[in-house]
């Protein structure tokens, strides 16, 4: 497979556990240069996972780099996993669980079971509505990033941002665990939705999975992953007339 990183190529990787984006960047920079013996390549992500998540990542390189703006406003698709009955800081798994509460404790709406809850609670998020970010962000407050202060246990302002939801289906309940997919649109960040859910609910909740499958037209199942794409470049050529 023949790749023209200078020039211009549009990649499609999914993103491993515990990875930055900005890791993944670089390590894509280090396999190009290395495998191709390419000087100096220009490449960028398109939309910022957390480390916590996994999933499609778009890499530009060479002058597919000006389109980053374009793919970072493109409809973004999630599936992952609430859980119930807790909370944490960073509403996921970076942080520890800081309070617990009855899933029983669900009542709102009197009527309805625990799975009907659930369900017609995530019906309510179809919409277009302000959502305020994490504290546990890489958003700029006063030209720092807000989680910098946030593990220094500051809050600071964030403002909210209005967010489009156009499908959250609730995919399997197994308490205290909801499974889920979410489609939204650019700037929804699924750990506020985590804990706008919880708070819906009357019981917390906090993300504890998260997978990014699509990115407008771009697909999860279309990436490589890191390793196999490693395979598919090929050293340099050696000039042997050199020799």
């Amino acid at each position: 497979m023949e790749f023209q990183f200078e020039t211009g190529e549009i990649l499609l990787i999914h993103k491993p556990y515990t990875w930055t984006s900005f890791d993944v960047v670089g390590k894509m920079r280090s396999v190009i240069r290395q495998r191709l013996g390419i000087r100096k390549i220009k490449i960028g992500h398109a939309g910022t996972l957390d480390p916590l998540a996994t999933g499609l990542l778009i890499l530009c390189t060479g002058k597919f780099t000006r389109r980053i703006d374009e793919f970072q406003g493109l409809e973004k698709e999630y599936t992952g996993t609430f859980r119930l009955g807790a909370t944490t800081p960073s509403f996921d798994l970076e942080t520890p669980i800081d309070n617990t509460y009855p899933i029983t404790s669900m009542s709102w709406c009197e009527t309805l079971s625990i799975m009907e809850k659930i369900r017609e609670a995530a019906e309510q998020f179809v919409a277009t509505f302000d959502q305020v970010p994490p504290q546990f962000s890489a958003i700029k407050v006063d030209g720092k990033r807000a989680y910098e202060s946030a593990r220094k246990d500051i809050n600071v302002e964030i403002k909210a941002r209005q967010v489009t939801i156009s499908a959250f289906e609730i995919t399997r309940i197994e308490l205290p665990d909801v499974d889920f997919r979410v489609v939204c649109s650019k700037g929804t960040y699924i750990r506020s939705l985590a804990r706008d859910f919880g708070e819906r609910l009357g019981c917390g909740a906090h993300l504890t999975s998260l997978c990014r499958t699509r990115i407008g037209s771009f697909y999860l199942r279309d990436a490589y992953n890191i390793e196999d794409f490693e395979k598919i470049l090929h050293p340099p050529q050696t000039n042997l007339s050199s020799i």
